[in-house]
Parts: C-alpha cells; structure tokens; sequence
C-alpha cells in the first residue's frame, strides 16, 4: 500500500513548510512556502550561511549604505532561497513582504513589485512565484491589485471567515489559513485539547473551503501551522496543504489509509451565508473574533521581530 503521504498528493496538493532545500528534495513537494522566521533560521545554518555572504558580498560595493543596503540585502537573500527552492520543486514558492508593512497598503504593493522585478532578473517567471501577504484590510487591497498586474499572492495569518472572504473578493490566488494558531488560541482560552475531527483550526479550514465552493470562488486553500498530524489527515481533500518536515516524515512512514474528508461537491452544498464585506465591515467583523484579532496582531509582531533579527545578522556581516 502507498504511504500516507503519497496517499494525500492523491487528494491534496503537498507543499513544504521549510527552508530546509535537503527536506525539499526529500519529500518532493510540489510547492514551497517560507516566511522570515523559517528564512531567519536558514540563514543562521552554516549549509545555507553562503547565500547570506553572497547577497552582502554583491550589494556591498553597489553604492548603497545604512538601512537601505541592509534592506536590498534581505531582499536579495530572500530571491538567493527562492531561486534554490525552484530549481527543487516544480511549482511555486511563496516570499514574504516584510510584516512590518502589513498596515500599509502603497508599500506593500511596491516592495512586491521589487521582489517580483528581482525574481525576473534571474530569469525566473512570475508564475512561479507567490507574494505572501498579512491578511489586514490593507493588506487584502494590496494584494488584489497586485493580482491586476500579474502578481499573485498568498495572504498569510489566516484566522478568520471574514479575512477569507476579503480575500475572495479581492481575487486572491491563494490564502493560507492558520490551522495549529488557531487551535493553540482555543485550548488556551478553554484549558482543553480537541480531537482533530473537532480541532477549532480544523472547522475554520472546512468553513472556509465550503465557502469559496457554494459562492465559486476560485481563490486556493491551503491549510497551514500544523500542530498534529490528525489535524492534517481532517484537511485530506483541501486545495493544498503546507507541511513541516517532521509531519511530512510521519506521513511518509505511516502506510494507514488516508480518507479524503473535503470535497467540492458536498462542500458546496454547505448551509453557509455570503458575507457582504466593505472596509468597515471588515473592520468589525475582525474585532469581534477575539482569536482572530489576537491571532493576526502576534502574528505581526512574532514575523517582523524576526525581520529585526535577520537585519542585525545582515548588520554583523557588513
């Protein structure tokens, strides 16, 4: 009998939650996802570490100094992960816009559109590549204009119907709802654990994939943040599932069935209503999900702490 993991790709689109190239070539995924704190603790390992001196020996000399040259040093190491993750898995890869823009709109659609300009330097088509945005208000309008010029985006920290819906709206390739913050929120506030089948990030994931399929939607799914591999084998059947290294060994040592549980048909069929988002709307919608607004805002928070670590590493090098 096939593995678990073969099993899923059955269902699901597989992608790799890491910056670990060896798991990449391991597991063969077909898409990758990074954000700053998978790139952060890449670039601390001494197998990576030659990407980092890389982009700061290119970018030292080029007349840039202070803020600026550390900044279009981030930028270019993000492309350096990038452009070595495309040439391992055959689809795409997501590159996250510094957190610290998620409440400006201008600024995250410029430095997509940077991002994007150096993955086509190196000859890299905008295909295969995914912007990954927070998924404020201002975020969400960024990316949906992105998306009119050809650049498609993930909206990451995920956590609630209305960002999905926004997210709908605004034609947005892909989102990645955030399945274990969502969960570790819930046994927190109810000193509780849950089984999978009814693991609160799990019921956000399946309301949000019956949505986008009773209103034809064509924005992707694609479950994230895993805490425990039953929380995945719920998800069996979503557009695409991004998975860490240690769960994707687990799936592939397990030879247990795996069972499709969402599918197109009977989510469509779902008893859901349509939500009519303007901004203010959004606003409030976001502000009564306590888990949501607190899930989002440390989201932030914990991604752009770790953009200030990566620039002090980028700071001792130069």
């Amino acid at each position: 009998m096939a593995n678990q993991l073969e099993q899923l790709k059955q269902f699901t689109t597989v992608v790799a939650d890491t910056g670990d190239f060896e798991a990449m070539r391991e597991y063969q995924p077909q898409d990758a996802t990074t954000n700053p704190s998978l790139i952060l603790k890449a670039s601390q390992q001494e197998q990576y570490a030659h990407l980092v001196d890389k982009a700061v020996t290119d970018l030292q000399s080029g007349g840039l100094s202070g803020s600026a040259l550390t900044e279009a040093i981030i930028d270019r190491v993000l492309i350096a992960f990038g452009k070595e993750i495309l040439d391992i898995v055959p689809g795409r890869v997501s590159t996250e816009v510094d957190a610290r823009l998620s409440f400006d709109e201008s600024a995250t659609v410029e430095k997509a559109r940077q991002l994007i300009q150096l993955y086509e330097d190196e000859g890299i088509d905008r295909e295969r590549i995914l912007i990954k945005v927070a998924s404020t208000w201002e975020g969400i309008q960024a990316a949906s204009k992105l998306q009119d010029e050809g650049i498609n985006c993930n909206l990451t920290l995920m956590f609630s119907l209305a960002q999905a819906a926004a997210c709908a709206e605004g034609r947005i390739q892909l989102i990645s709802p955030f399945v274990g913050r969502i969960y570790d929120w819930f046994k927190k506030e109810n000193d509780r654990d849950y089984a999978p089948a009814e693991d609160p990030g799990v019921e956000s994931v399946r309301q949000i994939y019956s949505y986008y399929r009773k209103f034809g939607y064509e924005t992707e799914v694609m479950g994230a943040s895993f805490r425990n591999l039953g929380e995945i084998l719920e998800l069996a059947g979503c557009d695409l599932l991004t998975i860490g290294p240690n769960f994707l060994e687990d799936l592939q040592n397990s030879d247990d069935p795996v069972e499709r549980k969402l599918d197109p048909e009977t989510a469509a069929q779902s008893d859901i209503e349509k939500l009519d988002l303007d901004e203010k709307t959004f606003r409030y919608l976001l502000n009564e999900d306590a888990m949501a607004t607190e899930k989002t805002a440390q989201g932030i928070r914990s991604f752009a702490a770790d953009i200030v670590k990566m620039e002090k590493l980028i700071e001792g090098k130069l």
